[in-house]
């Protein structure tokens, strides 16, 4: 008969909730997270919210006159570039008999908020872009004794919604006609992916280690719209396709003392896969793929991004029956590649756990972060430049979250 987890309880939860990241790299958000497939009980609901408020400023902006026109004149220091935003979580864990462990979630693991506005003088590199997603996801384990713990094997998948909007200033010669000049890009997308996984526990220790692999989801086939009706007045339905990354994780625990635990991790995402998104008319599908640098190229999502890495480490301790607490260290290593804002992040984590009864579990925890000083230059790839809008620089800027969670078991 599989033994059940008693013995991490409430520590195990805390700690696992401050190893996550206040600000990660790319378009992370909440990325991926089944930790509740470990929760011990029978049935579980969880519900969480995390509220992040990033503060990073631009300096020294530098504008193109080539691309868009002449904004030089407009404010060029401390721009803020980001916007607070809210992440929910959702889920629902059940076990079948004494092997088989199941949970269904909603989460939203990617997204983006810059919002320079208009009034800056890298209106033409950005004025506001915003990405929101949504996950709907089903993944089970089936446990059975290996020496003197359990080996769990972990397998899922996952279906994804993408969709968002970029503005930018496309040019300034169509403003005396009494137009705006700016250029709208809406899309949406979604695609499926799944995981596995393996996990290790021993009871008698507190000890849990995972590895967990989550595939690409590919969307094959964003459609959307490039609305230039305040500069040339066309409305041009448009296509593409793109790839939200894969990633790979370690997670592991231990018990040190009584009442004592350490964790941490390692994850890898494949960020570099996102570098120039083209996207083509909708009349030119059957004539050509989309791709960057294709003739049929109308517009273009520039990131650029490498591969990030993320390595979290901390301790918990228990105090009593009731309250549990934690403490973490995160580096998220910074995906930029020489144009935009994804440098290195720092963060601290803590939180605290308190279960009044053996049904109910709060959560709470804070992070403070380091956004590391960075520039985002031109950078040339296969002879074409990316980045060349505007230029600028930014200073060490802060990163904020509070999380907050409520678990019932029964």
């Amino acid at each position: 008969m599989r033994k059940k987890n008693v013995g991490v309880g409430a520590l195990a939860a805390v700690a696992l909730l401050t190893a996550t990241s206040a600000h990660a790299g790319g378009l992370e958000r909440a990325g991926y997270n089944i930790d509740l497939l470990f929760e011990p009980s029978g049935y579980a609901i969880e519900t969480g919210l995390t509220y992040v408020n990033p503060q990073r400023k631009l300096n020294n902006v530098v504008d193109n006159p080539a691309d868009g026109g002449n904004i030089s004149g407009r404010p060029s220091q401390g721009i803020r570039a980001t916007d607070s935003y809210l992440v929910p979580r959702v889920g629902f864990k059940a076990s079948f008999g004494d092997a088989v462990d199941c949970i269904a979630d909603y989460s939203e693991p990617w997204g983006a908020h810059l919002n320079q506005g208009a009034d800056w003088a890298g209106a033409n590199e950005n004025i506001e872009t915003n990405l929101k997603s949504r996950n709907y996801a089903t993944t089970c384990s089936y446990s059975f004794d290996m020496g003197q713990g359990q080996l769990r094997l972990i397998a899922g998948g996952f279906y994804q919604e993408i969709s968002g909007f970029q503005d930018r200033l496309v040019s300034t010669a169509v403003i005396p006609l009494g137009r705006t000049g700016i250029g709208h890009l809406g899309l949406e997308g979604d695609g499926w992916g799944w995981r596995a996984g393996v996990a290790y526990e021993i009871e008698e220790y507190a000890l849990r280690t995972s590895l967990v692999y989550n595939s690409a989801v590919d969307l094959d086939n964003i459609t959307g719209t490039l609305n230039l009706s305040q500069v040339t007045g066309a409305v041009i339905p448009v296509f593409g396709s793109a790839s939200m990354p894969d990633s790979l994780e370690f997670k592991f625990q231990t018990g040190v003392a009584p009442g004592w635990l350490v964790f941490g991790g390692v994850k890898w995402t494949d960020w570099s896969q996102l570098q120039s998104i083209a996207f083509c008319p909708e009349a030119t599908r059957a004539l050509a793929a989309c791709r960057t640098n294709s003739p049929t190229e109308a517009t273009s999502l520039d990131l650029l991004y490498r591969d990030g890495w993320a390595i979290t480490g901390g301790v918990g301790h228990k105090f009593n029956d009731q309250w549990s607490g934690a403490v973490s260290l995160t580096w998220d290593r910074g995906v930029s590649t020489g144009m935009g804002t994804h440098t290195d992040t720092w963060t601290v984590g803590a939180g605290v756990s308190y279960a009044p009864t053996q049904n109910v579990e709060f959560r709470l925890g804070g992070a403070l972060g380091i956004l590391t000083s960075g520039e985002s230059r031109p950078v040339t790839i296969d002879g074409r430049t990316y980045g060349n809008r505007a230029t600028y620089d930014f200073d060490t800027d802060l990163v904020s979250a509070v999380t907050t969670s409520l678990k019932v078991k029964f």
